[in-house]
């Protein structure tokens, strides 16, 4: 046999009020939101990944702060509401404050009224107990008492007076408990719209407090989750600069010499421009200049070597190695990001690096998504040759890299 179902007192407030059903949806919705943006557990298997769920956790990042100042424009406007609705809410308390007391002065001074009126009836009576009024003595039976005629005269003279007096009295009295009435009657009036404004006053207070506490909840998920991508990015970035350290660690050295660079050239281009006749490996770095105008030694001469030797192609004065990006494009020669085996990769210029003109290496082989293999000059700025394997990703932050496809 199953249990009836038992409703809670939320579900009792819920169906009481519409603005509460809206605002546990919107919760649920944001929360619903948030969760879908929780990242994963911090790590990264090789530098691309590592720099791509970096970039991610800072757009991610950007988006949350974008929702966090829009969010802190509404939360001001629902403040700014509410200190409005409570101005006016005290205004109007004040003045059913005030109307209340006006009420209870008017029913005070309508109960002294009445008794005023009943006080001038009994004293009044007492004085004229012989007036036809409340049973007293008639005409005849008033003359037959009095002494003579004349005395008769003054005393009906007396009552008539006396009984204008008490008229003119009750008439007075009854005519300021009419107005008093009335005036109890329109004060009533404003009490209780003044109650219905309250009221409606007081409901939207609690609708704009309950956004407002909404909103405050959504800034400060989001700002916890900045948090929590900041301190993920922080150990990505530990993780990414560890990767690059063991991604450029060279994996053969041969020396002074190797890569096919000649120890002696056979064919000095320039034999007459004020450096030695001959140029190669077995010359100072920058002692001479080899056949397309490039100081020996040096990363460009290499692989102005290569290009001559594998395609043909003459990089004459192509310039510093940044600058060969735009001397092949000129020269049509494609140039993309993209590594092959035999394309030219140029490290581009690195502005953080006062005085750097980028670095050129010949790729002997592409390994994987996010590693190659070189052979290069001067890469330790002493004029010799070594290969290494590393990560192209590495270079990101560096100027980036770019490949020149001379086949």
């Amino acid at each position: 046999m199953k249990k009836p179902f038992k409703r809670n007192k939320l579900y009792a407030r819920v169906r009481k009020s519409p603005t509460l059903v809206l605002v546990l949806l919107l919760i649920v919705m944001a929360i619903s939101g948030l969760g879908s943006k929780l990242v994963h557990a911090v790590s990264c298997s090789s530098v691309s990944d590592c720099q791509a769920q970096i970039n991610n956790l800072n757009n991610q990042n950007t988006q949350a702060q974008q929702y966090v100042n829009s969010l802190s424009s509404r939360i001001q406007s629902y403040q700014n509401t509410i200190n409005s609705l409570g101005a006016q809410i005290a205004s109007v308390q004040q003045q059913l404050s005030a109307n209340q007391a006006k009420q209870a002065a008017l029913q005070q001074q309508i109960t002294a009224n009445e008794q005023e009126i009943a006080n001038k009836k009994a004293v009044l009576a007492d004085d004229i107990k012989t007036m036809y009024v409340d049973g007293q003595m008639t005409t005849l039976e008033e003359l037959a008492t009095s002494s003579n005629l004349s005395s008769f005269v003054d005393k009906q003279e007396y009552q008539s007076v006396v009984q204008s007096e008490l008229n003119a009295i009750i008439q007075q009295i009854n005519g300021l408990q009419k107005q008093l009435q009335s005036q109890k009657l329109q004060v009533a009036g404003l009490i209780s719209t003044e109650q219905t404004q309250n009221v409606q006053l007081t409901s939207a207070e609690n609708q704009q407090q309950q956004l407002l506490s909404y909103n405050q909840a959504q800034q400060a998920a989001y700002n916890a989750q900045i948090a929590t991508d900041n301190s993920n990015i922080s150990q990505l970035t530990a993780q990414l600069t560890a990767l690059n350290s063991a991604g450029t660690t060279s994996v053969v050295s041969s020396g002074v010499c190797g890569g096919g660079y000649p120890a002696q050239a056979l064919d000095p281009y320039y034999p007459g421009d004020g450096f030695n006749k001959y140029w190669g490996c077995n010359y100072p770095q920058d002692s001479s200049e080899d056949n397309w105008h490039m100081e020996n030694r040096e990363c460009v001469s290499y692989t102005a070597y290569m290009a001559y030797t594998k395609y043909g192609v003459s990089t004459s004065n192509w310039g510093d190695a940044y600058q060969w990006i735009a001397s092949a494009e000129a020269a049509g020669y494609t140039v993309n990001q993209t590594p092959a085996v035999g394309a030219i990769a140029i490290r581009n210029r690195d502005y953080n690096v006062p005085g750097d003109v980028g670095h050129a290496m010949y790729v002997v082989a592409v390994n994987g998504p996010d590693s190659i293999t070189v052979d290069e000059y001067n890469e330790n700025y002493n004029g010799t040759f070594d290969q290494r394997t590393f990560a192209p990703s590495s270079y990101a932050n560096r100027g980036g890299l770019y490949y020149i496809h001379f086949n």
